[in-house]
């Protein structure tokens, strides 16, 4: 039976509560139940950052230059009428988003928070000098005919949530989907997968002003002159505790926090209960989100999603090939990387570190802890922009680019550390990093190759070897001119180990990538690789074939601080 994607099937339920209500509710509470729907939206913008792994305290600065975008064409009485005039309030309010998001690029968690929150007061100071316009001389937005009731309103506002919530997800599903969930798991896994960080973050603050952009100007057709106090930094800060603790990310959770924000108010104002113990309900709510890391919306998911039986380490196989190959080995240089230094202060973590990877090979670079190897990778990858030297890709330097450019050059690789983004499905993870479209055969075929689980299954129950093998399928499907393996085999069998390095192998003719294999595994690397290189104390020791350079006194020196041959 095939998988139903409920991401898309909650705005669909939203438009079936919406219609009900708009049939059943009394007026005076569906102009409520707008307000509710206004709040929403701008909760359904914060959910795109949240997806990012950021924090953003100025939503209803960005609901401000849309509702002052409505009100400016409504005064100018704009052709297009209210239905336009939104949408334009949305696209005025892009750039700021833009604008807001630059200092998330070197700025994260309360440090972020605090620029927004800085702000959110700076635009409240210039929207009370500046004003909205029609407010001095009572000019309120015109509403077209078929908008002139409450009802009809609401019926209008409930429309542009399902369509806003429908854009959201569909673009969550894409490329750009992936990279904001990525970003917030692993910045570095981002970048080496080929994606810009600065764009992912960039354009999350984007659409989320630009959906802030519409609930603005959403509230001035509603209300019909809005001022300053509509878009006060408190309330600001009240959307984001509502989006924490609803979990504004889902679109349940973020319908769910606009009736929250709109009808708790309203029922303790009946009840004769002072507001500020709203606000505390709020804040509580999102301490507890916080301390268990999780919103409602998360533990209900959590509790409705199917999910399939985690594999035991024993119930994952790499498969191994028709019939065991020689390591396979080549003559024309693909890598080539000359007097590569690092230094940290005053310690040399690589130096004058020669190297050549060529064409249709598995390389080896082993060495023991300390010696370099993750320095190394990191240098040829682009996350040390600080290294001395020269690294050259089939002929292109690369020593200018960033990490993601390196990685759309053509140069792969997998991290030590689990950072596989576990909020995505093994088939989204796989078309994100591979950077291109990836039709299904080809991912079934990339995923029984070694061993991945299926496409549908969610990361989040996968165990840690499944998940290694997961990485380095992603690399492989990338397409990539070489592959830098950082110890692939943890988490995995003895057995796997062995499978996986028959695989590797297959990798030079099945992909056409020449693989360097980082591995403390020394019987993995006599099994996949035709070569490999020793690095002790940041200095290449020794090269050649694995048997040979494994059996020199100055690499047993290395490893086992004597002269005892390795057998």
């Amino acid at each position: 039976m095939p998988r139903v994607d409920r991401s898309l099937v909650q705005p669909g339920g939203a438009l079936l509560v919406i219609v009900a209500a708009a049939v059943l509710v009394p007026e005076y509470w569906l102009f409520l139940a707008t307000s509710a729907l206004v709040s929403a939206i701008v909760l359904l913008g914060l959910g795109v950052v949240g997806r990012a792994g950021m924090n953003s305290l100025c939503a209803l600065s960005f609901a401000a230059v849309g509702a002052w975008t409505v009100a400016r064409l409504s005064v100018w009485d704009v052709p297009g009428g209210l239905l336009l005039w939104v949408v334009a309030g949305g696209v005025a309010a892009t750039p700021f988003g833009v604008l807001i998001g630059l200092p998330a690029l070197r700025l994260r968690g309360i440090h972020l928070a605090v620029v927004t929150l800085g702000f959110a007061a700076a635009s409240e100071v210039v929207i009370a000098a500046v004003n909205f316009p029609g407010v001095d001389t009572f000019e309120q937005v015109g509403r077209p005919g078929f908008l002139a009731t409450d009802r009809q309103y609401f019926v209008y506002a409930g429309l542009l949530f399902v369509v806003a919530a429908f854009g959201v997800e569909l673009l969550s599903r894409t490329r750009m989907g992936a990279a904001w969930r990525a970003v917030r798991f692993s910045e570095r896994a981002t970048a080496a997968a080929g994606t810009s960080v600065a764009r992912a973050k960039l354009s999350a603050f984007a659409l989320s002003a630009f959906v802030a952009g519409l609930a603005g100007g959403l509230l001035a057709g509603q209300v019909g002159m809005v001022t300053a106090q509509n878009f006060q930094t408190i309330g600001s800060l009240a959307l984001f505790v509502v989006a924490v603790m609803a979990g504004s990310e889902y679109v349940g959770g973020a319908l769910f926090g606009g009736l929250l924000m709109t009808f708790v108010p309203e029922i303790f104002r009946r009840l004769e209960i002072s507001q500020d113990w709203a606000n505390i309900l709020f804040a509580v709510g999102a301490v507890q989100a916080l301390s268990q890391g999780t919103s409602i919306s998360d533990g209900i998911a959590r509790r409705v999603r199917t999910r399939r039986p985690v594999p035991e380490p024993g119930e994952r196989k790499v498969a191994a090939g028709e019939a065991r190959r020689e390591p396979p080995s080549g003559d024309v240089p693909l890598l080539k990387v000359e007097g590569l230094g690092i230094r940290f202060g005053q310690i040399a973590a690589l130096k004058d570190v020669d190297l050549v990877v060529p064409e249709g090979t598995v390389m080896g670079l082993i060495g023991p802890n300390g010696a370099g190897k993750s320095t190394l990778t990191d240098a040829l990858s682009g996350f040390l922009p600080s290294a001395t030297g020269s690294v050259t890709l089939a002929g292109e330097t690369l020593n200018e680019r960033p990490a993601h450019r390196r990685a759309g050059a053509g140069l792969r690789r997998t991290f030590q550390q689990d950072r596989v983004p576990t909020s995505l499905t093994v088939g989204a993870y796989l078309r994100f990093a591979a950077g291109r479209r990836v039709e299904r055969a080809e991912l079934d075929e990339a995923c029984s190759f070694l061993g991945c689980p299926t496409a549908d299954r969610y990361v989040a129950d996968l165990d840690v070897g499944s998940r290694r093998l997961l990485e380095v399928t992603a690399a492989l499907l990338a397409r990539p001119k070489l592959v830098v393996l950082d110890e692939p085999a943890a988490g995995l069998a003895r057995a796997e180990s062995m499978a996986l390095a028959d695989r590797l192998t297959e990798v030079p003719e099945r992909y056409g990538a020449s693989v360097l294999l980082i591995e403390h595994d020394l019987d993995m690397v006599r099994r996949a690789c035709a070569t490999a290189v020793v690095l002790d104390f940041g200095e290449v020791i020794a090269a050649g074939p694995p048997a040979e350079i494994l059996a020199r006194p100055e690499v047993a020196r290395a490893y086992l601080g004597d002269e005892v041959a390795l057998a």
